[in-house]
């Protein structure tokens, strides 16, 4: 998900999309430690994705703080 995708989800689908995200990372993890995935680069995407989205919605609290 580009950066540009994640500024034009609202707050609240936002917080639900970094809910479901991080629970698919810690299942990718678990998995991961069982039983070696093709390629554990997807472990670090999904955990750059997830800190995306968290700076986004940080981002937009500050915002709300401001006003």
């Amino acid at each position: 998900m580009k950066i540009a995708e994640i500024r034009d989800l609202s707050t609240a689908d936002l917080k639900e999309r970094i809910e479901t995200e991080v629970k698919a990372y810690e299942q990718k993890k678990i998995n991961h430690s069982i039983s070696p995935l093709d390629s554990p680069a997807v472990i670090t995407k999904s955990r750059r994705e997830i800190a995306r989205m968290k700076t986004e919605l940080r981002r937009r609290e500050l915002e709300e703080n401001k006003k």
